[in-house]
């Protein structure tokens, strides 16, 4: 494609599909060990319309079953043109380390979204404090970038957790930030110092002692906090013990929650009769039909039937599964992976919805 074709004008672009796209792969960039940003450009040539701290779903063709992975934006939306996603990767983590070993610039993948309410934009305040770790530092990086590009004189206290000096994500731009707002105030507290690198800040875990250097008035600000779950646990415990208005508390995980999960019925139970209080389901665009079992979800019976639709999270929240309910009743309970005007439409997630009575879906 030339660089004439690539070239347009913002209100010649249509927004970016909420539903699905494909991405190319424009850049990887290496932030700290383990730790790469992979930036992304609208395959169609829209432009990118979320809110900073959510996040989208990508389809990694990992062998023999293609994965879908949730990851939060660490770009701004004050930047539309490109979107970035800045990873992890853990030992195990089979997602992020196909990304590692074969993401490149000019490749294409598919992405599901943008979803979640995890933004400031939901959240206005007058002072905020941005408390992360790890890789939980990527949706306050996407707050912190909007801010600085469309408000930088807004009070922001940041303060970032790591093991090592080296593993503090985007520190050299935040340290930039800090000198370009007025109004930011960074705190770095690592565990550990290390031979790589010097270090004279502050060490040690967040506790009730650290937080009031880090942040005098603490209790004073609107709290966003992302980070691994027993990071988040702690600093909830932290603040309702000294006493702070947990309504102004928000956290970001995607752990699913503590529910009984559904097994999908073998095939020779699908072949045998089925139950009297099966409900029929219809995909429409498979043209099959499909008893759903007592207590089973729309997903459940369609990966029985052999119907794909894609998931990620598969509690509600991510938003991969939504697909356009044409008649019938559900069923839904969800953790926002929708929103309201998608239902009115006659979207639902099928990972949380059971059929009250026959139902056809687009699937």
């Amino acid at each position: 494609m030339t660089a004439h074709a690539l070239y347009k004008y913002l209100d010649e672009m249509t927004p970016w599909d909420d539903r699905l796209q494909v991405l190319e792969c424009l850049r990887v960039v290496d932030e700290a060990p383990d730790v790469k940003t992979f930036t992304f450009r609208s395959d169609s040539q829209t432009w990118f319309r979320y809110q900073p701290g959510q996040f989208i779903t990508l389809e990694l063709p990992v062998e023999p079953e293609p994965l879908m992975r949730t990851y939060t934006l660490s770009s701004s939306p004050s930047r539309p043109f490109s979107i970035a996603v800045t990873v992890k990767a853990q030992k195990d983590s089979l997602g992020t380390r196909w990304m590692f070993d074969h993401l490149k610039p000019g490749d294409h993948i598919r992405a599901f979204g943008p979803s979640g309410t995890f933004s400031l934009h939901n959240h206005p305040a007058a002072k905020y404090l941005f408390i992360s770790a790890g890789s939980g530092i990527t949706p306050m990086m996407s707050m912190l970038r909007w801010l600085n590009d469309f408000t930088p004189q807004t009070d922001v206290a940041f303060v970032n957790c790591a093991r090592r000096p080296e593993e503090i994500i985007f520190r050299k731009e935040l340290e930039l930030l800090g000198a370009q707002m007025p109004g930011l105030s960074l705190g770095f507290l690592i565990e550990e110092r290390s031979s790589r690198e010097s270090w004279f800040g502050h060490m040690g875990r967040i506790d009730a002692v650290r937080l009031p250097l880090l942040a005098p008035d603490f209790r004073e600000r609107e709290i966003f906090c992302c980070g691994p779950d027993p990071f988040m646990r702690a600093v909830r415990e932290m603040l309702e013990s000294a006493g702070f208005d947990m309504a102004h508390y928000h956290q970001e995980s995607f752990g699913a929650p503590a529910i009984e999960r559904i097994q999908a019925p073998f095939e020779e139970e699908i072949a045998a009769e089925p139950p009297a209080d099966a409900q029929p389901v219809r995909f429409a665009l498979s043209d099959v039909e499909a008893p759903c079992l007592p207590g089973q979800t729309i997903l459940q019976t369609a990966r029985a039937a052999g119907i794909r639709i894609p998931a990620a999270c598969e509690f509600g929240l991510c938003g991969t599964c939504k697909t356009m309910k044409t008649s019938g009743e559900v069923e839904m309970s969800h953790n926002g992976g929708i929103l309201d005007h998608e239902l009115e439409e006659g979207y639902i997630l099928a990972c949380c919805s059971r059929p009250l009575g026959p139902v056809t879906v687009e699937a």
